[in-house]
């Protein structure tokens, strides 16, 4: 039973990286794009706010594997010839900005309103008022918001596999075709999801306790 476990481990290793990479780029890229959304989402401007919100409420509602198969089957069938891997990444990254943007918006909430005030008092420009004063205190309280919304991205990483990206669970539906082992393949596929989330819930707990010293400087 156990050499069977070592083999099917080392059948499934392969996909971790693909996993890893998938979750970090997805993430990644759609809190970048977040930061426009959610610029546009606290704007004064009505026609901003309104255009953000309903950008917002249609990356959210729409399901994970039909944003995949837009890209992948819709646009990437078309000029622009996407591959699998880029496809997912590019449909989850646009996912992953609805949910970023609604996050920053309530860190930016958070942000005691004499922390703005005080920046302006500073003279700083804008860029520098978020950059220096309040992006980090922004970033601190966004954290542990979005390292939960990570988490969650990297088990919706297996919706990749319907389109052929070869990530962990892929990976463990090939295993368990050739082995007809299935009970032993996906039970090893989730012990590995399992020590991956951990790992990332320890790396941004350190990172959150390393913010919190250099605030309370």
């Amino acid at each position: 039973m156990f050499d069977l476990l070592q083999l099917i481990a080392r059948a499934l290793v392969g996909a971790i990286p693909w996993t890893i990479a998938l979750t970090v780029l997805s993430f990644f890229g759609g809190a970048i794009l977040a930061i426009p959304l959610c610029a546009m989402r606290v704007s004064h401007v009505r026609l901003l706010n309104t255009v953000a919100l309903s950008i917002i409420l249609t990356l959210r509602s729409i399901p994970p594997i039909v944003w995949l198969f837009f890209m992948f089957f819709g646009i990437g069938s078309g000029l622009l010839h996407l591959s699998p891997f880029v496809s997912a990444v590019l449909g989850l990254a646009l996912i992953t900005a609805g949910n970023v943007a609604e996050i920053y918006r309530g860190a930016l909430k958070a942000v005691p309103a004499g922390q703005f005030e005080a920046a302006k008092v500073l003279g700083l420009s804008s860029l520098r008022q978020y950059s220096d004063v309040l992006g980090p205190q922004i970033f601190r309280v966004a954290l542990p918001s979005s390292a939960t919304y990570a988490i969650g991205l990297l088990k919706d990483t297996a919706v990749a596999s319907t389109i052929g990206v070869p990530e962990l669970a892929s990976a463990a539906y090939h295993v368990s075709m050739d082995t007809f082992k299935g009970i032993e393949v996906y039970a090893t596929a989730g012990v590995m999801y399992f020590f991956i989330s951990i790992f990332m819930a320890w790396s941004t707990r350190a990172l959150d306790k390393r913010l919190r010293l250099r605030i309370a400087r």
